[in-house]
């Protein structure tokens, strides 16, 4: 290029040029490019750090913020999740403390149950010893009058049999040893004292 033909920094064309889009840069960076490495008066290399600067501000502008954003959005997902696991923990604690509590009451409870249930069962097997104490005497008692019941029918029976015999054995004597006579005799003092008024 001639050098009257380098853009003034103000003028219109150069101000034209460095709105254009970086693809038009580098078309016209490639038509330049046969004037000695420079492009509207400008070294070739120049225009490349250019390009890559707005290329790098493209990617922050449109790329980087917005993965920002994400990374950001994301980190406060991260974080609300992490509370809300802190939060779950310390409900679980709690929890767990609620049931070791109640497990230590039950164990409690239990215990005096199982108390109480000796006790009772201590209570009741006295109960049933004084029961069957007094029932060992009842019967007892019942054996002792069935017994003394007996003796004394088997006495009476004793007694009658012994009167049996000592009356048949009496009569027998009697019937060897009284006549006839003394026979006659008994009858009559006997119906003599049955006339007799008393």
């Amino acid at each position: 290029m001639r050098p009257s033909a380098l853009p003034i920094a103000g003028s219109r064309r150069g101000t034209v040029l460095l709105g254009l889009p970086t693809p038009l840069l580098l078309l016209a960076a490639e038509e330049g490019a046969e004037h000695a490495g420079k492009v509207l008066g400008l070294p070739a290399w120049l225009w490349q750090l250019a390009n890559l600067v707005l290329f790098f501000a493209v990617l922050i502008y449109f790329v980087a913020r917005p993965l920002a954003t994400a990374f950001r959005n994301r980190q406060l997902r991260v974080e609300e999740s992490l509370n809300q696991a802190r939060e779950r923990r310390a409900e679980a604690a709690k929890f767990e403390a609620e049931i070791h509590e109640r497990m230590g009451r039950l164990e409690r409870e239990v215990a005096e149950i199982r108390a109480q249930g000796v006790a009772e069962g201590e209570n009741g097997r006295r109960a049933l010893f004084e029961r069957a104490d007094q029932e060992a005497d009842r019967v007892r008692r019942e054996s002792q009058e069935e017994i003394e019941r007996r003796l004394a029918a088997a006495k009476a029976e004793l007694r009658e049999a012994a009167a049996g015999l000592t009356a048949s054995g009496a009569k027998e004597i009697l019937s060897r040893e009284i006549t006839e006579e003394d026979r006659r005799r008994l009858l009559t003092d006997s119906v003599t004292q049955l006339r007799e008024p008393q």
